[in-house]
């Protein structure tokens, strides 16, 4: 299938790896143009390069998501390089989930400014830009903002707040022609895995393996940033034009909510 994203460009926070770099690497594929961004110099050079050769341009911006001057350069020299903005990607985050008692305030706030407003302040700097071309807005988030559980705060919370507002967007944009869906993730690859195997004793296979058993994965693994990087290309595009105020689990049927 087509999906008609040649062309195109998209703005993905935290795309220097992970979840974002897998969809960075999918869209330029398809020959759309990305610009990521990240706070670490060394290692967005690093993804910058794992981008070349595909159809799609590719550019690094140094940006925290955090700083509302930083997010506005990110969408100026996209803007500068590629003349146009037809998505963002609002992926941006780190893991933060502990038990209520030992949970402060700043380490709330903070949490809540990395996954909430973040979000907010950069859709709130493409959206005129996105207005011109009806684009599109994809709010990574996780199952835990449907289902948390004991032990998923702050980011539970902030993650339903993210639900909450994708949900009120998708609503207000639509009239004006932008979409805004959520994609829903459960457990996926990454490198915190690969650290805790090491720490384990165990070969990456083998603990991931005991780790989706423990957890009762439908599935019986962990998912693969490639496959998250297929749907979010999915939503993201023309094709999925009707699409709006979606969220979309890829957990390998683990939430217990749809």
């Amino acid at each position: 299938m087509d999906l008609e994203l040649k062309g195109r460009t998209f703005v993905i926070t935290g795309g220097s790896g992970g979840l974002g770099l897998a969809t960075a690497r999918r869209l330029a594929a398809e020959g759309a143009s990305v610009a990521i961004c990240g706070r670490d110099e060394a290692r967005l050079e690093r993804a910058t390069s794992v981008l070349e050769g595909l159809p799609g341009e590719a550019i690094g911006v140094r940006a925290d998501v955090r700083e509302v001057v930083d997010l506005e350069r990110l969408v100026d020299r996209t803007l500068d390089r590629f003349g146009r903005l037809d998505g963002v990607v609002n992926n941006a985050g780190r893991a933060a989930a502990g038990a209520f008692e030992g949970l402060g305030d700043e380490e709330i706030l903070a949490d809540h400014e990395l996954k909430v407003m973040a979000m907010v302040r950069l859709v709130r700097a493409a959206l005129p830009h996105l207005k011109e071309r009806g684009g599109a807005v994809l709010n990574s988030l996780a199952v835990s903002a449907k289902a948390p559980i004991a032990g998923s705060l702050p980011t539970s919370a902030s993650r339903a707040a993210g639900l909450a507002w994708t949900k009120a967007m998708a609503q207000e944009l639509a009239p004006a022609g932008v979409r805004v869906n959520a994609i829903l993730i459960g457990y996926v690859d990454s490198d915190q895995w690969v650290r805790a195997a090491q720490d384990a004793g165990q070969s990456y296979e083998e603990f991931t393996a005991a780790l989706a058993e423990r957890l009762r994965i439908p599935m019986g693994r962990l998912g693969r940033s490639e496959e998250f990087a297929d749907v979010a290309a999915f939503l993201l595009s023309p094709r999925a034009s009707y699409v709006t105020g979606a969220t979309v689990n890829v957990d390998g049927g683990f939430s217990p909510v749809p």
